[in-house]
């Protein structure tokens, strides 16, 4: 008679050493399958890198920087970016004209001028009206080296209502560098204005004062730059005042020869005689452009 096979009885702990090497090979499957999928996704863009041109790279490199949280990392890419003087460069420096650190916005003022005048003027007018003053004097500046006509209004304008001297007499100067008669109005007001003098008693008595000389002197110089004749009254006018100072006349001479309008030559003959040797010689030297033959030299003049 045979025997029933008596049943195994089930132990817990045989099992239990199988487990953990499921879990093992559950686990590097996995890993495998996402380190697959990373390269699998990453090769596209890891190609991308390597199909970069260097400049491209360096561009980049930079670009990632403007992100940093240290504003002198920030600025010294702009730097960098500006130094490049290529378009796409330019480009990639436009994002920090609105950094929130100032002295990061004015460096962007100039990195983005080597992007056609156009498309660089449009860029940096805003900042044309920024809340800091060093930022608006650079913008200022940075607008007349793209001597774009687009910036001649908003750089006028700057001349005539901006609270700093240093602005107004940077877009005085800018304005010269683009050249646009149309800014000869603007340039004339600010060698002739009178300001409502500073302190108490100036506001109370509504006393005036002379425009800045640095203001009266850039806007001189730019209008002989320009070259146009309708400068001619405002600079005779200027060259003939015995209060202004000594340099903003000199230029004023010097800006009436560049002109070339026969209309000065009564104002620089009288500026001949002058005690100034400096005005002097300017006004001898803008007759001589004028009118080579009837100029002489100055009495008491080495020349």
């Amino acid at each position: 008679m045979r025997r029933h096979a008596r049943p195994r009885r089930h132990d817990p702990q045989a099992a239990t050493p199988a487990r953990p090497a499921r879990r093992a090979s559950v686990s590097f499957f996995l890993t495998l399958a996402f380190t697959f999928a990373a390269v699998t996704f990453d090769a596209p863009r890891a190609r991308a890198q390597r199909e970069l041109t260097p400049l491209q790279q360096q561009i980049r490199a930079q670009e990632a920087r403007l992100s940093s949280s240290d504003v002198e990392e920030r600025r010294d890419a702009v730097v960098r970016l500006g130094a490049s003087a290529r378009p796409e460069a330019s480009r990639a420096a436009a994002a920090a004209l609105g950094d929130r650190a100032a002295i990061v916005r004015a460096t962007a003022a100039r990195a983005v001028l080597s992007l056609a005048p156009g498309e660089a003027a449009t860029l940096i007018l805003p900042l044309l009206r920024d809340r800091d003053v060093f930022v608006r004097r650079e913008a200022a500046y940075a607008l007349g080296l793209t001597r774009s006509a687009l910036a001649v209004g908003a750089l006028a304008a700057a001349t005539q209502t901006d609270k700093e001297a240093s602005v107004r007499g940077a877009a005085a100067v800018a304005l010269g560098q683009v050249g646009d008669p149309a800014s000869v109005p603007a340039l004339a007001g600010a060698l002739t204005r009178r300001l409502q003098g500073s302190g108490f008693f100036n506001r109370l008595l509504r006393r005036k004062v002379e425009e800045d000389e640095f203001v009266r002197r850039a806007a001189a110089v730019s209008l002989g730059q320009i070259g146009s004749r309708e400068a001619v009254p405002v600079l005779v006018e200027t060259l003939s005042d015995a209060r202004a100072p000594g340099d903003v006349r000199r230029e004023a001479a010097h800006s009436l020869g560049l002109i070339g309008d026969p209309a000065a030559v009564p104002a620089l003959r009288a500026a001949l005689a002058h005690p100034d040797p400096y005005l002097s010689r300017i006004a001898f030297e803008a007759l001589r452009r004028l009118d080579p033959s009837a100029v002489t030299r100055p009495a008491g003049g080495k020349l």
